[in-house]
Order: C-alpha cells, then sequence, then structure tokens
C-alpha cells in the first residue's frame, strides 16, 4: 500500500512541480489553481507538489511514513473538497473516487506506519526506542 501510493505521490508531485509526465510545472499549476480560487496560485501549486512529490518519495522510502501520511491526506482532503466532489463519484467526470482512495491510502498509513519493510521501522530499531514505526 505504501509503495503504490509512494509512487502515484511522488508522480502527481513531479507533474506539478517540474513538468514531468505530461504535466503544467510550477506555472501551469498555479495558473490552474488561482484559476478554481486557491490563492496564491503559486504558493498552492508549490505547497501541493511538494507534498505530493516529497511525501511520496518519503511513502517509498517509508521514512517519516506517519507524517507524510498526514500532509499526504490533508492535501487529498483539500483536492476532493476543493475540485472533485462538485463532480460526483466517478472519476470519468472527474469525480472524487481517486481521491477518495488516497485518502483511506494515506489514513491508514497514519494510524498503521510504515511496515516491517521501513526505514521508520529500521531506525526504531536501532535507535532502541522499543516502539516500531514511531515516526
Amino acid at each position: 500500500m505504501r509503495l503504490s501510493a509512494g509512487v502515484i505521490f511522488a508522480a502527481h508531485g513531479a507533474q506539478k512541480l517540474f513538468g514531468s509526465f505530461g504535466g503544467g510545472g510550477l506555472e501551469g499549476t498555479a495558473q490552474w489553481m488561482a484559476s478554481i480560487g486557491l490563492e496564491p496560485g503559486y504558493l498552492m501549486a508549490l505547497a501541493a507538489g511538494s507534498a505530493e512529490f516529497f511525501g511520496g518519495i518519503a511513502l517509498l522510502l517509508g521514512l517519516l511514513t506517519r507524517p507524510a501520511a498526514f500532509v499526504l491526506a490533508m492535501t487529498m482532503l483539500v483536492a476532493v473538497i476543493t475540485v472533485h466532489l462538485p463532480n460526483g463519484l466517478f472519476l470519468s467526470n472527474n469525480g472524487y473516487e481517486f481521491g477518495l482512495a488516497l485518502l483511506a491510502i494515506t489514513g491508514a498509513l497514519v494510524l498503521n506506519g510504515g511496515g516491517k519493510l521501513s526505514l521508520d521501522r529500521m531506525l526504531s530499531a536501532r535507535l532502541g526506542n522499543g516502539r516500531a514505526d514511531s515516526f
């Protein structure tokens, strides 16, 4: 779950920040965000793109999984409410089903942590704090 969400978020963040994978880059994303009322557009694009890109990388590594997942969950909540909710459930209508699925995944990661194969667990064991996935 952590790995698939990490790939999705990192790729979407790269679209927003760098224009990768056919994305609008920071300028294009900023203009779009401003056009839907998320002002200031540049700051919102930078915040959303950074949360997705760096949060996605954190999920892939299993490093600071809970805080990264929390920030990503909040990003998805904003996306669902401001962009997708008026379009209904289905993705074919630009609805909120994909955002809702990512919100559920990140919520589960906030509650459960990065799992056995995460850097969080490895660091926790090395630091000897007795609590796996405490980050």
